[in-house]
């Protein structure tokens, strides 16, 4: 099975990509992102395990939600377990990018009995307050540029810093995974707008739960963390902090990597390499 979609309990209907057999690892993709993201991990782990990724509601491929307030970590933990049930699948691995990760954790806390382990890929309890400023001011906004070729050549320029040597192809692969371009000119995302307002509105709905408690309840679960060496997500202090908590988790930094790493990387590559051996051994 590859491409597929399944409908939620209230209705939506998901998209989600089912290929390869042995472990079963769920990619989990950032705030705006989509499935599309892994497309570097489909030939490296080709024959290594069953690999699946899923759209969050109001990405990729996805249904959008008309209530934006649904766009929240419970709801879309809610989501990932509703996929496993789909497939019949009693425990999974996640690699969770970003927002992933944090849904991962979420997991861990209200559905640890559907985990067998995760790979937190450049995230972790505290989000880096100049990272979070930095994605605000992008969600839910189009480029200015009106093609995929002017935005890869933009992207490349203005996160040279972070990424440096990247070469433009990579960024625009990158891009399409991102934006589509119209028809009658411009771009389109490839998310639902409305994030930006669900994220401006959940602070103020109520306290927000202690990510550091969220993140205890992986202890006993086999546990990896990526970080982009330049990442303005996971700050060095957080991930020493993930490391005094869980010593038993494997670490690697990136290189050359802001937030986030492609997992492409040699590194990247090794750690899922021995994550996998870990679930396996």
């Amino acid at each position: 099975m590859t491409l597929a979609k399944f409908t939620t309990t209230d209705g939506l209907r998901l998209a989600y990509d089912d290929r390869g057999t042995g472990t079963p690892l769920l990619c989990l993709a950032g705030l705006t992102r989509n499935m599309d993201d892994f497309d570097t991990l489909l030939e490296p782990l080709a024959g290594r395990c069953r690999l699946i990724r899923m759209d969050y509601r109001g990405r990729g491929l996805s249904d959008h939600d008309p209530d934006f307030n649904n766009y929240n970590l419970l709801r879309e933990a809610q989501d990932v377990v509703e996929l496993l049930d789909h497939l019949g699948l009693a425990r999974v691995a996640i690699l969770g990018t970003s927002r992933g990760g944090l849904i991962a954790m979420v997991m861990a806390a209200g559905f640890r009995a559907r985990l067998s382990g995760v790979i937190l890929n450049d995230i972790g309890p505290v989000v880096d307050a100049a990272g979070m400023a930095r994605i605000m001011d992008y969600v839910g906004k189009v480029p200015p540029q009106p093609t995929l070729d002017a935005v890869a050549e933009a992207t490349q320029r203005n996160l040279a810093r972070e990424f440096p040597g990247v070469p433009l192809a990579v960024w625009r692969r990158q891009v399409a995974h991102w934006y589509e371009e119209r028809p009658e000119g411009g771009l389109r995302l490839r998310y639902d707008p409305a994030l930006h307002t669900a994220m401006l509105a959940q602070p103020a709905a109520g306290a927000t739960p202690d990510m550091w408690q969220v993140f205890d309840a992986l202890d006993g679960l086999p546990l990896a963390v990526i970080r982009g060496a330049n990442s303005d997500i996971l700050s060095p202090e957080t991930l020493a902090e993930m490391r005094r908590r869980r010593p038993d988790a494997l670490v690697a930094e990136v290189p050359d990597r802001g937030h986030v790493p492609f997992l492409d990387e040699p590194e990247s590559l090794a750690l899922i390499g021995a994550f996998l051996d870990r679930l396996e051994g």
